[in-house]
């Protein structure tokens, strides 16, 4: 597009052209921080379809860990009611910029927090979690007021956390809310199955299926 600035001088302005229309997904991190692995599945989600707007909100605010100690820190500091408190203006953002409905998925770490966010936060409309489920003692999954499909892998050691015994916990209070739900566990899987590694080459199978199920889920909702 060429702005006039005068008679004799014009200057060129690219204007970015986007479907304002497009539902949202806000993408949570997991406990490393906001890496490459979550912004691979931003932009996997952004194309899943006709296209979803997805958000990455920082919640460590630019801090991103190097090890499995540092992340552990880090995800011990964070402020899980004010983590919440960006998951709302996140959605709410993508719905006051353009998005009639909004969904919210997370990793690990950030699974947990989406389906908190499906528990607290009343403007979202879905939420698919991957391996990981929130405390007893910071929100119960059997008040959820959004539809909720989680993933879980078999082999997953992270206990009371994201393994079987976790999911099938969060099943039986998904099934006590009255909200749709589905709880789906992936043989031979490991926690962060999701991520590209050497393992993932495995279990592509399941990955292609857990993105199958996650692109199913947010159409019907979204």
């Amino acid at each position: 597009m060429a702005v006039a600035g005068d008679a004799a001088h014009f200057q060129k302005v690219r204007i970015q052209r986007e479907d304002t229309d497009a539902p949202g997904v806000v993408v949570l991190q997991e406990w490393w921080g906001v890496n490459n692995q979550v912004k691979n599945h931003a932009t996997h989600i952004s194309q899943i379809g006709h296209g979803y707007r997805a958000l990455v909100p920082d919640l460590y605010r630019g801090k991103v860990a190097l090890d499995a100690a540092e992340a552990r820190h880090l995800m011990e500091g964070l402020d899980w009611q004010g983590a919440i408190k960006d998951i709302q203006a996140s959605v709410k953002w993508l719905k006051e910029n353009g998005s009639p409905k909004v969904g919210v998925t997370g990793y690990c770490m950030g699974g947990a927090l989406a389906i908190a966010s499906g528990v607290l936060v009343p403007e979202v409309d879905a939420v698919v979690a991957f391996y990981g489920t929130p405390s007893s003692k910071f929100v119960d999954p059997s008040r959820a007021l959004a539809p909720i499909q989680a993933h879980f892998g078999e082999l997953d050691t992270y206990v009371g956390f994201a393994d079987v015994t976790a999911a099938k916990s969060l099943e039986e209070k998904l099934k006590s809310c009255g909200v749709p739900h589905e709880v789906h566990i992936y043989p031979g899987c490991s926690h962060a199955f999701m991520n590209t590694s050497p393992e993932a080459l495995k279990n592509q199978g399941a990955i292609d299926l857990a993105w199958s199920r996650f692109a199913t889920w947010m159409a019907r909702f979204l």
